[in-house]
């Protein structure tokens, strides 16, 4: 793993590459609110393991469960900057998020998301994304009329049954809606949380999941697959 330091405008980002190799496949990764990569240890090893170059910037903490415009916006232009940076001239990506950093995703995916009526967030379209695998997502961002009819790719999304923040409703919402022209490959993981999907969970959580590690290497296994094509 090697990290980076961009600039965005007067302002620094870090970067972190894993399994950097010329011409290999791309994964952007786009982290949860937490903000750092590295506890996804597991799927990011997977990754690079399975020949993909991930790139996954880091970023501040978001210190309300609701996140404002400008925080959305920053993430995403960060996003893009990153693929800027180490993806070379017509590549594609794949994207790969956890949390926000799956609706994130979303919408740089194409879709519309709203933080209330009247109250757009303005994300630039990414084309270079070329399919989604979504983590415990959250989807009421994107309920206005249409708001999705602008993604057209493939669609992993993965939960756990015991989501009490993101649970499977608002997964399969997303399934529903996009079924006009897209299948969505929903996953639902019985007795998995919403931070199960990461090696490093917040503090004062509390894991469901009995068998953690062999979650993380098992859905990790799955994201590969999916994004190898």
């Amino acid at each position: 793993m090697l990290t980076e330091t961009l600039q965005d405008g007067t302002e620094s980002f870090k970067v972190s590459l894993y399994g950097a190799a010329t011409n290999s496949p791309v994964v952007l990764f786009a982290v949860g609110a937490g903000g750092q990569p590295e506890r996804h240890a597991t799927l990011l090893g997977a990754l690079a393991e399975s020949g993909c170059m991930v790139v996954a910037p880091h970023f501040e903490r978001l210190a309300s469960p609701v996140p404002r415009e400008e925080e959305l916006t920053l993430r995403a232009r960060r996003l893009s900057f990153a693929l800027d940076a180490f993806v070379r001239p017509g590549a594609t990506a794949m994207g790969v998020g956890h949390s926000i950093g799956a609706a994130t995703l979303v919408a740089l995916a194409g879709a519309q998301m709203w933080l209330g009526p009247g109250r757009r967030v303005n994300i630039t379209q990414d084309s270079r994304l070329t399919r989604l695998a979504l983590l415990a997502p959250p989807t009421g961002f994107f309920q206005a009329p249409g708001a999705l009819d602008a993604v057209r790719v493939p669609v992993l999304a993965w939960v756990g049954s015991a989501d009490n923040i993101t649970p499977p409703a608002q997964t399969e919402w997303l399934a529903h809606a996009m079924r006009d022209w897209h299948t969505v490959d929903v996953r639902v993981t019985e007795g998995a949380g919403h931070f199960s999907f990461m090696d490093i969970p917040p503090p004062q959580t509390t894991e469901p999941l009995q068998n953690k590690q062999a979650f993380l290497q098992a859905y990790s296994s799955e994201v590969c697959r999916f994004v190898v094509g």
